[in-house]
């Protein structure tokens, strides 16, 4: 078998036996799940849990404080911040912000790779903030989670490919592995985060281009249009589908017409949600 054929059927076999080495959530974003869980936690208790970290605490001061969620006074503190953002949104932005320092490496092939995906997820993650903001009733908070860890899967592929040399010197076969076995892992690592399952079908669901659940839009659909809005101009083989065929558009009421999804206030969102994120 060739190199490409044997990683895969290595990684395959250590989903199927349970071997996989999946990766953790950061410290923070534990801390701050553990403390939301609890139906009695107030905005001070939880600023309390967040100040451990201080980065984490100014990052939602500045989100607090971008144009898409500003009010009429400064935030300049982090229980101002978590009054203003609600609780939910604060554990859900947490959660994908931590997971920045989980996009790193030492090899520089790596390393390139992680920091791309993770530009990459912010991009997604802030089209799907304003889709949602303006569509149907998925949550915003909820949406931009979704689109941050939609290529989580990718970790522990890169991590294995790290200790491959042979993988790293043909850049090609490295992207295929990803794209074969990213989603199914990703939803494996989402399930052992205890994320909800409307959260955890997303690695999966995003890249099914004929996939329709029926009913209600979900965060999947929400994820599939985000990421093709990213290729738009692109020369890229998601660019070249045919939209009108892809049940996700109609599902969320989001129209193929790429002159209606792409004018100046859309774009103009778009950017400040990828401030608020970078």
């Amino acid at each position: 078998m060739s190199l490409e054929d044997d990683f895969f059927h290595e990684m395959l076999d250590a989903v199927k036996n349970d071997r996989l080495t999946l990766p953790t959530l950061p410290e923070v974003a534990l801390r701050i799940r553990d403390a939301v869980n609890n139906p009695m936690v107030s905005a001070g208790a939880l600023a309390d849990v967040i100040s451990s970290d201080a980065a984490m605490a100014a990052r939602l001061v500045k989100v607090s404080n971008s144009p898409l969620l500003r009010g009429r006074i400064v935030v300049d503190n982090l229980k101002m911040a978590i009054t203003r953002l609600g609780i939910t949104f604060v554990r859900n932005l947490a959660t994908g912000l931590a997971m920045e320092q989980m996009f790193q490496a030492t090899s520089e092939v790596i390393d390139k790779k992680l920091r791309r995906s993770w530009e990459h997820s912010i991009e997604v993650g802030s089209i799907c903030h304003v889709f949602a903001a303006h569509y149907g009733s998925l949550k915003p908070d909820q949406a931009t989670l979704a689109g941050l860890t939609h290529e989580i899967g990718l970790l522990p592929i890169l991590a294995l490919a790290e200790e491959t040399p042979e993988l790293l010197e043909d850049e090609d076969v490295l992207d295929r592995l990803i794209s074969r076995l990213h989603p199914k892992i990703g939803g494996i690592i989402l399930r052992a985060w205890d994320f909800p399952e409307e959260l955890a079908i997303v690695p999966e669901a995003y890249l099914d281009f004929t996939r329709n659940s029926g009913g209600q839009p979900d965060y999947g659909d929400l994820v599939t249009v985000s990421n093709l809005q990213t290729y738009i101009g692109k020369d890229h083989p998601l660019a070249r589908l045919d939209w009108s065929t892809i049940p996700a558009f109609e599902k969320l009421g989001i129209s193929t017409d790429l002159d209606e999804n792409v004018g100046e206030e859309f774009q103009e969102q778009v950017a400040d949600a990828i401030q608020m994120l970078s």
